[in-house]
């Protein structure tokens, strides 16, 4: 690392950090820091914290957004290698500090919407527990944070993931203008895909890059659709769109094209970048796991909705996985090559 990125990263972290306790001892107004041990106090900063993008106090929009990034990272590695644990690191701390981004801002934009859903009406910007400069404070400290680790990567790919800011910004507006956020949602939780090939190599490969991203942003499309099933009543009274609300009780059909459309462009990622059959093995596990998905899905239950929309980290993971052993397969591979070759040549 230059002295310079150093220097930066040192900087970001002593001014986030300064921004995060300001933030803290400001939220209860009289200028002391909150109390943890009361049980009486409304601990908002700790809820804007900890909440997901989709409300909830789970890690899943958090791997959701990470494992993009492994799947990168791990295509990238040489063959017969692990993927790069210290990338994988820095790509795992900055998605914690994106997604924590990415939800402040969508709390900030949809605040007056969330105060007319149940499930949202809780959230500390909603709520009232945190004001909209409190809010500006915090999401400093976060994206000066995040700033650190962007500015620990090559310049091209500092370069690659400042654009993504834009998306990370406006993903939340989507939901008033068009019935298909989710893949506003996908262009922007599937940025990891470029990014780490390019953290890695210095530069992107467009005919492992490009398929990888497009099948992440169709992973988006369905789990994120089956997610919305949950608020497509709230968001039909209110006037927000979504995927759920555009396909309805064709969900399922459309769940089935993304899924094809999804496993065909990763199998394309496995020919381009000459995967081997451990990889091509987890895709037949991911079709198997998506097929049954979809297959007991139930739209009109919440419950199953949520507990399928978590089941996409399995999926992620199965993913990364093959990604792993189909590399490490490569380096037998090239082995028996060697031997056939050196065979050959002495007969």
């Amino acid at each position: 690392m230059t002295t310079g990125k150093t220097i930066a990263l040192t900087l970001g972290t002593y001014v986030s950090k300064c921004c995060l306790y300001f933030l803290m001892c400001c939220l209860e107004g009289d200028g002391t820091p909150l109390q943890y041990s009361n049980p009486g106090k409304s601990h908002g900063w700790r809820s804007l914290v900890g909440h997901s993008p989709w409300g909830r106090e789970e890690s899943e929009g958090t791997w959701l957004l990470y494992l993009p990034c492994t799947w990168s990272i791990g295509l990238a590695a040489d063959p017969g290698c692990l993927p790069d644990w210290y990338m994988l690191s820095l790509f795992g701390t900055g998605a914690v500090l994106m997604r924590g981004a990415g939800c402040t801002i969508n709390d900030m934009w949809d605040q007056d919407y969330d105060k007319k859903v149940t499930r949202t009406a809780s959230r500390p910007i909603a709520a009232g527990d945190i004001s909209t400069f409190q809010s500006f404070v915090f999401l400093g400290g976060q994206l000066t944070l995040a700033l650190g680790i962007l500015l620990c990567l090559n310049y091209y790919s500092i370069a690659l993931g400042a654009a993504s800011l834009l998306l990370v910004i406006t993903y939340p507006l989507m939901k008033r203008i068009t019935y298909w956020p989710q893949l506003a949602l996908g262009l922007t939780f599937n940025w990891g895909a470029l990014l780490g090939w390019s953290a890695v190599k210095g530069s992107c490969d467009p005919s492992v890059c490009l398929p990888l991203y497009f099948s992440g942003i169709m992973w988006t499309l369905i789990y994120d659709t089956i997610y919305a099933h949950q608020d497509k009543k709230d968001d039909a009274l209110i006037g927000l769109k979504s995927t759920a609300l555009r396909f309805r009780e064709d969900t399922k059909k459309w769940l089935s094209g993304f899924s094809a459309a999804m496993l065909g462009a990763l199998s394309l990622v496995g020919v381009n970048s000459g995967q081997t059959a451990p990889y091509y093995a987890a895709l037949a596990a991911v079709g198997a796991h998506l097929t049954h998905q979809i297959y007991t899905l139930d739209i009109h239950r919440p419950e199953d909705c949520w507990e399928k929309f978590t089941s996409n980290r399995t999926i992620g993971l199965i993913i990364f996985v093959g990604i792993v052993l189909g590399n490490l397969w490569k380096a037998k591979e090239t082995d028996k090559t060697k031997k056939n070759i050196e065979n050959r040549i002495e007969n």
